[in-house]
């Protein structure tokens, strides 16, 4: 094999090769991102669907016993238990003002990547929204929409506000986000150990990846409720501070 046919193969496979890697950086850098924004805009509306199509009946009116007759008044009804999270499906959203007005994201149940890959993902087997014990929430730091490039800005004080359609909770950070290893599982623990958190609450955990292109470490970003106001009264003034 000639010297020029060995230069040349090897420039054909150079050509290749870098080819492949832009077409591999366009998927990472813009495709994935035009697909987490369909699929985020449409859970979106799927919750946001659900949401007014939900109504809150009146009591029936009690009726009074016939003239003559006695009855014993019936035990006070127990309000329902909520229903549970469905596994992939959307149930809340999430806003972040620090990171911009325009900031908002659908969170949905569990932690999979094709749940990842539609919005941020609550971890299954801790606490309800706004309940005690800890609410924690994941997020890619990159691709599929970048939810949480900016996440290493949160500073002591921000306000995350979540809406379950009925209510608003404003939680507020503690101290700026904590790096660790994936393997430190604890930081979605009831009472985190590193938190800083004195017993039991009612908190919030936020994870996302770290390095910014790697996943090597986690960021971890602990939050308190700090109030809770109807949805039929407006927005907390956390969206205007």
């Amino acid at each position: 094999m000639s010297v020029r046919l060995i230069v040349r193969t090897f420039s054909e496979l150079c050509i290749t090769a870098g080819a492949l890697i832009v077409l591999f950086v366009v998927y990472v850098l813009f495709w994935t991102g035009v697909k987490a924004a369909d699929a985020t805009e449409g859970q979106i509306d799927a919750l946001h669907s659900r949401w007014a199509q939900g109504t809150v009946s009146a009591p029936a009116p009690q009726s009074s016993p016939a003239s003559g007759t006695s009855k014993t008044p019936d035990a006070p009804k127990q309000p329902p238990a909520p229903a549970a999270y469905q596994d992939g499906k959307p149930f809340a959203m999430l806003y972040i003002p620090r990171f911009g007005k325009d900031w908002e994201w659908p969170v949905l149940e569990n932690t999979e990547v094709r749940t990842l890959q539609k919005g941020l993902g609550h971890y299954s087997g801790t606490a309800r929204l706004g309940a005690t014990g800890n609410f924690a929430v994941a997020g890619h730091r990159r691709t599929y929409g970048d939810p949480f490039k900016d996440f290493p800005k949160l500073r002591p004080g921000d306000a995350v506000v979540l809406s379950d359609g009925t209510t608003w909770f404003t939680y507020r950070i503690d101290k700026p986000p904590y790096r660790t290893v994936p393997s430190d599982i604890g930081v979605i623990d009831p009472v985190p150990r590193k938190s800083g958190f004195d017993g039991h609450g009612r908190y919030l955990t936020l994870t996302t990846c770290d390095p910014e292109w790697g996943s090597s470490h986690r960021l971890i970003a602990w939050a308190h409720l700090d109030a809770t106001r109807p949805v039929s009264e407006g927005k907390p003034a956390a969206f205007h501070s």
